[in-house]
């Protein structure tokens, strides 16, 4: 697929980036990003990036691991950059504060090129800043984000170069996106040294997509075609449900044969698992957006909104209404669009750092 992305990056000079570390970063984005500007620097014996991390008052930020990094700058000194990051993690929609909105958004007017790694993007798409853009984002804030801001181009890639916008999802993506940003600006030969100084198979592409879970779920992906494009099909029209006629319409399988697959790998019926990633899609909402009962009950493909509690009580164990209390700790009223500048949680160990993920949002929003 051709690639018209540009990027006003000079291939002289060193390029200036800037992390914004948000609360519960992920540290694996945050390395898989860092390391890659290193290596060229090391490989080609020149200063071809700097990188500095920041936050909002100079403090040191806590990663969703529990380590904590201490930043070079606050948000209030005058250091320039080329480009600038926002570094996400879990929990991303009451991570930021209207005082990271508007310095981004303050950036953007200086000509600063932005980017978000992992859930950063998120916040990108908050601040206006991704409207009209490609913008990548780690799967679980996939739903969120579409739903919450439709004038983004969201999509399921690894990354997305967009003009003078840089998205990543999650994990080691944000390397692969840096190397291809390497690529543009110093040639194939570089990034592909510093793809083996770091054992990487391939340089990923944009074209690559996100592993989804369903698609993992029972190695469907490996084992029947036929089954994985059903799912595909379900997973794609979650909103107007589609007949299990007429799947089989669109697969070229019969009815019966839809039935005994779904039977023989995943255990459930066609129509169970289909509901199951609707309430899947609602449990997301319910807890990363600020989306009505009734809206999330339409976008997921309910007849009213009674039959919608109804059913997700009886497969989720708990109401629409108290899953979003509990996922918002019963503050209903401070939803996303309305971020606020919480304390940092101190995580000092592993079994803090579990019992502070069953908190957050996203957490556990496969296992429904």
């Amino acid at each position: 697929m051709a690639n018209n992305s540009t990027l006003a990056f000079s291939a002289r000079g060193t390029t200036r980036v800037g992390f914004l570390l948000l609360d519960h970063f992920t540290m694996i984005a945050l390395a898989s990003s860092i390391e890659p500007l290193r290596m060229a620097n090391q490989l080609s014996a020149e200063e071809l990036y700097s990188w500095s991390l920041i936050s909002e008052n100079g403090q040191s930020v806590t990663a969703s691991d529990g380590l904590s990094l201490t930043p070079d700058l606050s948000m209030e000194d005058s250091a320039e950059f080329d480009l600038i990051i926002v570094a996400g993690g879990i929990d991303i929609t009451r991570a930021f504060t209207a005082k990271q909105v508007s310095w981004l958004v303050k950036q953007s007017r200086k000509g600063v090129q932005l980017g978000g790694i992992c859930t950063g993007a998120y916040v990108l798409a908050y601040a206006g800043l991704l409207n009209g853009y490609q913008c990548s984002v780690h799967w679980e804030c996939l739903t969120a984000l579409q739903e919450t801001f439709p004038k983004v181009n969201c999509n399921n890639k690894l990354f997305s170069i967009d003009k003078d916008r840089l998205t990543s999802s999650g994990g080691s993506a944000p390397m692969d996106m840096f190397l291809n940003m390497m690529t543009k600006q110093h040639g194939p030969k570089l990034s592909n040294a510093i793809s083996d100084m770091f054992i990487c198979d391939r340089i990923r592409s944009e074209s690559d997509q996100q592993r989804m879970p369903m698609r993992q779920f029972n190695s469907v992906g490996m084992c029947t075609p036929k089954l994985v494009d059903v799912i595909e099909l379900m997973e794609n029209n979650l909103e107007e449900p589609i007949e299990l006629d007429e799947l089989a319409t669109f697969v070229d399988v019969s009815r019966r044969q839809i039935e005994r697959m779904f039977h023989r790998h995943l255990d459930c019926s066609p129509s169970r698992y289909y509901l199951r990633l609707r309430l899947e899609r609602a449990r997301k909402l319910l807890k990363q957006s600020n989306m009505s009962i009734v809206e999330i009950s339409m976008a997921c493909g309910f007849i009213s909104t009674p039959h919608f509690s109804r059913c997700y009580r009886k497969h989720i164990g708990v109401s629409p209404r108290d899953e979003r209390k509990i996922a918002w700790k019963g503050d209903v009223a401070e939803l996303p669009n309305e971020p606020k500048n919480n304390t940092i949680m101190y995580i000092a160990h592993a079994h803090d750092a579990l019992n502070h993920s069953h908190s957050e949002p996203s957490y556990g929003s496969v296992a429904v």
